[in-house]
C-alpha cells in the first residue's frame, strides 16, 4: 500500500525530448534504450518517415523520424539527434522501433492528473498522436501516446518488411 502511495505522488515516470523546439514527453516504460545517431540502411518503397532499419545486437529495428511522421520540415541529423527505441505491441507481439527525435533531456515524474486531454491542442503535431498536455513546473510537456504514432497498418506493413531486409544487412556487415 505505502509503495502504491508513493507512485500516485511522484507519478508516473516519462522521458521528455525534442522536436522542432517543442518539449514532448513518453512513458519511460515504453523506452527500451537511447541511441545517439547511427548509420540507417533504407528501406525501398517506404514512406519519407520510415527512414530504413537498424541492427541493434542482432535485431533488425525499423527506425521512425518523428519530425517527418509529424509533417514538420526535415533537418540535417546533429550530434544531439537521438533514437529512442520504444516497444509497442503489435497483434499481441512485442516489436522494436526506433524513435528519431532532435534531443533528449531527462526522465520526469508527471502525476497522472496533470495530464490534461484538449479536445484541440494548437501545436504543429496532429492530436491523434497526443494522449494529452501536462503542465510541469519545467513548463508544457506534450504527452505523446507511442501506440498511436503509427496506424495499425502502418505497424503491420513495418513488422512484414523488416525480416526481408534482415538477411540483406547481415550479409552487407560480413
Amino acid at each position: 500500500m505505502e509503495i502504491s502511495r508513493m507512485k500516485t505522488l511522484a507519478g508516473s515516470r516519462y522521458l521528455n525530448f525534442s522536436l522542432d523546439k517543442e518539449s514532448y514527453c513518453m512513458e519511460i516504460l515504453k523506452v527500451k534504450e537511447l541511441m545517439g545517431m547511427t548509420d540507417i540502411t533504407p528501406l525501398p518503397q517506404t514512406p519519407d518517415f520510415i527512414r530504413g532499419v537498424i541492427n541493434l545486437r542482432g535485431q533488425i529495428i525499423p527506425i521512425i523520424d518523428l519530425r517527418l511522421k509529424f509533417g514538420l520540415e526535415f533537418l540535417p541529423y546533429h550530434k544531439r539527434t537521438s533514437i529512442i527505441v520504444v516497444e509497442v505491441d503489435v497483434d499481441g507481439e512485442g516489436m522494436l522501433m526506433g524513435l528519431v527525435v532532435d534531443s533528449i533531456h531527462e526522465v520526469i515524474a508527471i502525476p497522472e492528473e496533470k495530464i490534461k486531454i484538449l479536445p484541440y491542442i494548437n501545436t504543429r503535431v496532429k492530436a491523434e498522436y497526443i494522449r494529452g498536455v501536462a503542465d510541469t513546473p519545467e513548463g508544457m510537456k506534450i504527452v505523446l501516446d507511442v501506440h498511436k504514432i503509427l496506424s495499425d497498418e502502418e505497424f503491420v506493413r513495418l513488422k512484414t518488411m523488416s525480416p526481408l531486409h534482415a538477411k540483406e544487412m547481415s550479409a552487407q556487415e560480413a
